[in-house]
C-alpha cells in the first residue's frame, strides 16, 4: 500500500511538471497567470499602483500565501511593500518586492519595483489617482528538478536518467511597466490597472515567450450601518467586485467585508474555483489578517488543501499630515 501511494504521489508530481514545463515551451498559447493574493486590499499597490499613498501616512505591508499545500508542487508567494503620500509632489510613492516559488522551487520569480501615483481632486466629493510602476523581474528555472517520461519505469517509478538536456541558462531578467487609475468619493471607489504593458520576454530557455498583459478592474463601496447607538459609524458592509484578465484566463471575485469595530470578516466567491473566508484585526497602528481559500473546483479541497494567506500591516506616524488630504475608504484586507 505504501509503495502504491508513493507511486501515485510521484505521478502527481510528474503531471505537475508536464503542466509547468509545457507552459514554458508554449506560453504564447497557455493560460498564463500572475501570482494572486486573495487579501486583495492588504496588498493594495500590488493590485493597483494608483493606490500608492492612498492612506496619507506611511505604511508597511507583508503578505504570505501558500496555495495548494497538500500537493508536492504547491505555490508559495511572499511580498513586502512600503508606500506613503508626499505633499510636495501631490501624490504617493511606493516600493514593492515579491518572490514566488512554483513546484518546490522548480520555477522562482523575484520582482522589485518602484511606484509613483498622482492625486487629483476633481471636486468637493470626488478624486482621481493615477499610478505607474517600473519593476525588474528575475526568473529562474531549476532544470534538475524537472522530470520527464524517459525517467519512468512501469514498475519502479522514476529511476532512470533523462536524455533531455538543458536548453539555455535557465535565467531571465527583464524590465516591466504597469499603470493604474482609481476614482473615489466618500463611500465608493473604482479602479483599472494594466500590468506588463511592454510584454517583456520571460523565457528561461531558448526561444521567446512574451509575458501577457494582465488587466484588472475593481469596484467597491462602504455602507455604514445604524444611525444611533454605541456602534454607530463603527459597523459597515463593504461589497466588492474584482475582475482580472490575462491571456484568455478570466478571474471574477465577488464578495463583501463586514467591519465591526476593530474586526473585519470577509466572504468571497471566485468563479467556480473557490470560496474565500477571511478574518482581520486592525487598530490605528497595526493590522493582521488571515484568509483561507476553500477549493470547490474538480481539483477538490481534500487533494489541494485549499490555500492559506496571512497579512501584516503597520501604519507609521505622519510627520505632518497633508492639509485637505482626502483618504479613500477601501477595505484593509
Amino acid at each position: 500500500m505504501f509503495t502504491l501511494k508513493k507511486k501515485i504521489l510521484k505521478f502527481h508530481s510528474f503531471l505537475l511538471c508536464i503542466v509547468v514545463f509545457g507552459s514554458i515551451f508554449y506560453s504564447d498559447k497557455a493560460l498564463a497567470q500572475d501570482p494572486t493574493f486573495t487579501q486583495f486590499y492588504a496588498n493594495p499597490i500590488y493590485l493597483n499602483p494608483a493606490l500608492a499613498g492612498s492612506t496619507g501616512c506611511p505604511r508597511i505591508g507583508i503578505n504570505y500565501r501558500n496555495e495548494w499545500p497538500q500537493l508536492t508542487g504547491n505555490y508559495v508567494t511572499t511580498s513586502a511593500a512600503f508606500d506613503t503620500y508626499i505633499k510636495s509632489i501631490s501624490g504617493g510613492v511606493g516600493l514593492i518586492a515579491m518572490h514566488d516559488m512554483q513546484g518546490q522551487a522548480t520555477i522562482q520569480t523575484t520582482m522589485i519595483g518602484g511606484i509613483y501615483s498622482y492625486n487629483l481632486r476633481l471636486g468637493r466629493k470626488f478624486s482621481l489617482m493615477f499610478g505607474a510602476r517600473a519593476a525588474y523581474f528575475q526568473k529562474f528555472l531549476d532544470w534538475d528538478k524537472l522530470t520527464f517520461g524517459d525517467m519512468i519505469d512501469p514498475r519502479r517509478g522514476f529511476i532512470f536518467e533523462t536524455g533531455d538536456v538543458p536548453r539555455g541558462n535557465g535565467r531571465r531578467g527583464f524590465f516591466d511597466a504597469s499603470v493604474g487609475v482609481v476614482g473615489f468619493g466618500k463611500n465608493f471607489f473604482f479602479g483599472l490597472a494594466g500590468h506588463h504593458l511592454n510584454q517583456p520576454d520571460e523565457s528561461m530557455i531558448l526561444g521567446q515567450s512574451k509575458l501577457p498583459i494582465r488587466a484588472t478592474g475593481h469596484v467597491g463601496a462602504e455602507i455604514q450601518l445604524g444611525q444611533r447607538g454605541r456602534y454607530s459609524n463603527k459597523t459597515s458592509i463593504m461589497p466588492n467586485i474584482i475582475y482580472q484578465y490575462q491571456n484568455g484566463f478570466q478571474e471574477l471575485n465577488i464578495g463583501s467585508y463586514v467591519r465591526f469595530g476593530n474586526f473585519t470578516f470577509g466572504t468571497w466567491y471566485r468563479n467556480r474555483d473557490a470560496f474565500i473566508l477571511s478574518l482581520g484585526l486592525s487598530t490605528e497602528k497595526f493590522k493582521m489578517g488571515y484568509s483561507y481559500d476553500l477549493t470547490v473546483s474538480k481539483l477538490g479541497n481534500g487533494i489541494s488543501g485549499g490555500s492559506h494567506e496571512v497579512s501584516l500591516g503597520l501604519n507609521l506616524n505622519c510627520r505632518k499630515k497633508a492639509k485637505n488630504f482626502r483618504k479613500i475608504s477601501c477595505p484593509s484586507f
